[in-house]
């Protein structure tokens, strides 16, 4: 029965998104609050087809953690469905994205329309100072910064070393890092087709506050973000994650 309701939800999932990503395409001539609105419909209808079809619903624990005003929202990557979830999760976030996906046809459009920050992987540290310069102007309008600390989508029971860009991010913007755990990866699994149903649990971690060395905040971000999500992962069925012994962030 998964894999029926699994291969329905991706017909019409992409039937959906298909149809909304041309029929929305005047509002990408509009102001950037009228596209959000458009856009929230297709989130909305996602999530419709999610709790109908698959059976796969959310709560969020710790909404008070996150602050007024602009902050980075370190959340945890285990699948897809996090990233469908962000602007529902977070009052118009700018997400850090790999560049390639604004050359997506149309897709792509909507991304630089609705201000995301691209990152050229392939650019090293000319990538970095163009992520700081993109995120300071979001800062100043007041958005959070949401990005993956580990750069890809990691199953639960896996470990990666986090990656440079969330400490760069604190170092240039001295705002406060709020970590975002939760359980994703045991309901729908990384590149996986069957979903399970479930509850999936967001957790907003209490901040941390700029003008921490950079290599204090890194250690502090991967233990509290890693903890608290082994803990979901865990009490929805998922398997512990073993550490490599000495393993430290990428700072």
């Amino acid at each position: 029965m998964t894999i029926l309701r699994s291969a329905l939800f991706n017909l019409l999932f992409f039937g959906w998104t298909t149809l909304c990503c041309f029929a929305l395409l005047p509002a990408l001539l509009l102001p950037h609050r009228v596209t959000m609105a458009w856009i929230f419909v297709w989130l909305r209808g996602v999530h419709w087809l999610e709790k109908t079809i698959l059976g796969i619903d959310y709560r969020v624990v710790g909404r008070e953690n996150l602050p007024d005003g602009a902050c980075i929202v370190a959340a945890k990557h285990q699948s897809a469905w996090e990233t469908l979830k962000l602007h529902l999760l977070l009052p118009d976030p700018a997400i850090v994205l790999k560049s390639e996906l604004l050359k997506v046809p149309v897709w792509g459009k909507y991304l630089l329309k609705t201000g995301m920050i691209p990152v050229d992987r392939g650019a090293g540290s000319r990538a970095i100072r163009a992520m700081i310069d993109h995120a300071k102007v979001r800062v100043a309008e007041g958005r959070p910064i949401a990005i993956f600390p580990q750069g890809t989508r990691t199953a639960p029971g896996t470990w990666r070393p986090y990656r440079i860009g969330v400490g760069a991010l604190y170092e240039g913007l001295s705002v406060p890092v709020v970590p975002m755990a939760l359980n994703s990866g045991v309901f729908w699994g990384r590149r996986a087709f069957r979903k399970r149903p479930g509850t999936i649990t967001v957790e907003f971690l209490p901040p941390i506050p700029p003008g921490l060395p950079r290599e204090e905040m890194m250690r502090r971000l991967e233990d509290e973000l890693e903890t608290a999500s082994e803990r979901l992962s865990v009490a929805a069925g998922g398997p512990p994650t073993p550490r490599p012994a000495g393993a430290t962030a990428t700072v």
